[in-house]
């Protein structure tokens, strides 16, 4: 996952900050070598870091934070502050065209992911818009490229224009607008071609597909896994399409996550979206403020409860609510949950979203295997019916019985079985608002009581909307 080994180093500097009652000149001095050093090797750019210590340190010696009751979240605070400051401040939304149709021009090298995010890009204003777009296949020059286009289009059921490899990308964009026109689409994606490095023929074909097209976004798609060689890109890009936006992909992936740092310093252009897995859904707009959060392992609980929101059925999951609080939650429901999560992508990502987890040594080198899953699932699903309802049954020679059928051991089905009440005993506990005796697993300290803060809205989030459907059914 993108920014480990920067949150990891960050979170050691900040560590030795708090053990120390009063900071002093010396003490703030070796902290910022140490931030200057962790953005290094995250691979941000020299002078964007440069700029980065300096101002956090003016700040940090100009607000008198040595002479500050807690000195230590004070410097904490000016940092996360210049992070969401350097990605943009702000959430930065797509232009969108006075008229139909509004017209996006997707850019990159080859290999960044162009053509799978312009996939992943209409699907979401699809979903989100009930947009009616179209894609023009404009990369007549990538084997197989104007094919995967038009894959992708039937994976997502939406049209593609193409007209094969023989064609003018010039001209396949012209008569692919007329038939946006002719059709009423809301949206075009205008897939063009790339290359493995930037050249004169590949941008001039850029810019005259600007010129007849007059895009309302041009959309710069680059690999973050790349580095500084992805700042180099937009830097060029940028210089000749003069673009509207930067789509980071591959922030899943064993990246640094530099460029996401350096981008906006370096090209004043925001960072709009960001891939983060390979499913057609995993394209999520980009939060600096949210990003700044998880650098600082401080967790994303507003990503974390979006991604819930989107993968998770609502009606299920105010079912599964019910039957926590009521503790009557059995195997049955275990599975459901199961296939949920595994929906939601990499359970140890999903872990780092919740405050206090980053960090806490439990997490440390946390990697959870599919299989796991699976025989997990496969030891429920050897239960009969009344074992998966009433998990008090379970003696030693149903349990022998199960394993057998499973192929796992009694001792996995033992561990599975312990787990089970483990997790049931403090879903329990969170749906009454009882967080004692969790901070071992929350984390101690701010992020620890971030978590509870943020369970605690989830948990009175649910009663109100519990009333609210009380007062619905009487009212029906």
């Amino acid at each position: 996952m993108a920014f480990e080994g920067l949150t990891e180093r960050l979170q050691k500097t900040f560590n030795n900050l708090r053990r120390k009652g009063k900071v002093t000149e010396a003490d703030l001095r070796d902290t910022m070598r140490e931030i200057r050093l962790a953005l290094l090797e995250a691979d941000v750019n020299f002078q964007v870091v440069k700029q980065f210590v300096k101002t956090v340190r003016d700040q940090a010696v100009g607000s008198d934070v040595l002479d500050g009751l807690n000195p230590a979240q004070q410097i904490i605070k000016l940092v996360n502050d210049e992070l969401v400051k350097t990605m943009g401040s702000e959430d930065a939304p797509l232009n969108k065209s006075d008229h139909i149709p509004t017209i996006i021009m997707m850019t990159g090298l080859q290999g960044a992911g162009k053509t799978t995010t312009t996939g992943k890009l209409a699907l979401k204003l699809k979903n989100e818009q009930n947009a009616r777009p179209l894609l023009i296949a404009a990369d007549v020059y990538r084997p197989a490229a104007v094919d995967q286009l038009v894959q992708v289009g039937q994976r997502i059921d939406v049209p593609v224009y193409e007209e094969g490899t023989s064609a003018n990308p010039v001209d396949i964009v012209k008569r692919g607008l007329e038939v946006a026109r002719e059709n009423h689409n809301d949206y075009v994606f205008i897939d063009t071609a790339g290359r493995l490095q930037i050249d004169e023929a590949l941008m001039q074909e850029l810019a005259d597909i600007k010129a007849l097209a007059h895009p309302d976004e041009i959309l710069l798609v680059v690999d973050a896994m790349t580095g500084q060689n992805a700042v180099n890109t937009a830097e060029g890009f940028n210089e000749k399409l003069d673009i509207t936006g930067i789509v980071l992909t591959k922030l899943d992936g064993d990246t640094r996550g530099g460029a996401a740092l350096s981008i906006r310093a370096v090209t004043g252009k925001p960072i709009k979206l960001v891939g983060q897995g390979e499913k057609m859904e995993d394209l999520d707009v980009f939060h600096p403020d949210r990003m700044a959060s998880r650098i600082l392992g401080m967790g994303d609980m507003l990503t974390l409860i979006e991604k819930t929101q989107r993968d998770v059925d609502e009606k299920q999951a105010a079912e599964m609510a019910d039957k926590i609080r009521e503790n009557t939650f059995d195997f049955n429901d275990f599975v459901d949950q199961l296939v949920q999560v595994q929906n939601m992508g990499p359970m140890e990502d999903i872990m780092k979203m919740i405050p206090g987890m980053a960090n806490n040594p439990a997490m440390k080198n946390m990697n959870v295997n599919p299989k796991d899953i699976e025989h997990t699932k496969a030891i429920i699903y050897s239960m009969t019916a009344a074992e998966r309802e009433d998990p008090d049954i379970l003696n030693p020679s149903r349990r022998r019985r199960i394993a057998a059928g499973s192929g796992q051991p009694v001792v996995e089905v033992n561990r599975m079985i312990k787990q089970f009440n483990q997790m049931k005993k403090m879903m329990n506990q969170m749906s009454k608002g009882n967080f004692n005796g969790m901070e071992g697993m929350l984390g101690s300290g701010i992020s620890g009581r971030l978590s509870k803060m943020a369970m605690n809205s989830m948990v009175k989030r649910q009663k109100k909307n519990k009333k609210k459907r009380m007062k619905k059914n009487k009212r029906r």
